[in-house]
């Protein structure tokens, strides 16, 4: 006997009536059987998806209270800056310092808020645009070449990461 007739020989003994049974300690499923299996694997399933859906839930909560944290801090320094400007309005003699003093916090929070990503939108004087400017109300144009653009901005628009957070209020011209 050659290897190629051992081996196969090897593999009909195995797969004999006797062997396959003592290798399958089973006895033959139910459909009952097979019912709470899938059953069992589904409330499983079920479960673990539960538990996924209440973890991403909770991550992304804490993720939210550390970013508004994380914002809150950059503002803590403008903060008190603005409790030692208004506690010297008590006691300031020159009102040029107190200027000073109030555009240099208005300086920093400007820089704090460019810092993560806000920019404020130039409007006055371009063509109005629905999509990022919000017309309070239209004037006869002062000038022919201010027809359909920007007379005067009420209140000014800003971006977040180029995303319009707050559009532009705008008086246009007519």
């Amino acid at each position: 006997m050659n290897t190629e007739e051992k081996e196969t020989q090897e593999i009909n003994n195995e797969n004999t009536p006797e062997n396959t049974e003592a290798t399958t300690d089973k006895a033959p499923e139910t459909p009952e059987d097979k019912i709470k299996e899938l059953n069992d694997k589904y409330l499983r399933l079920y479960s673990e998806f539960d538990n996924f859906r209440k973890r991403t839930i909770k991550e992304k909560s804490e993720l939210y209270n550390s970013a508004t944290s994380d914002v809150f801090k950059l503002f803590l320094p403008v903060l008190d800056d603005f409790d030692r400007a208004a506690k010297s309005v008590k006691e300031a003699q020159d009102i040029k310092s107190l200027k000073e003093g109030v555009e240099l916090i208005r300086h920093k929070l400007i820089h704090t808020l460019k810092q993560k990503g806000l920019e404020e939108m130039d409007a006055k004087g371009k063509e109005f645009n629905g999509d990022l400017h919000e017309a309070i109300t239209e004037i006869p144009a002062p000038s022919d070449k201010l027809k359909g653009k920007i007379v005067d901005v009420v209140e000014k628009g800003y971006t977040l990461d180029g995303k319009i957070i707050r559009y532009a209020k705008v008086v246009v011209g007519k």
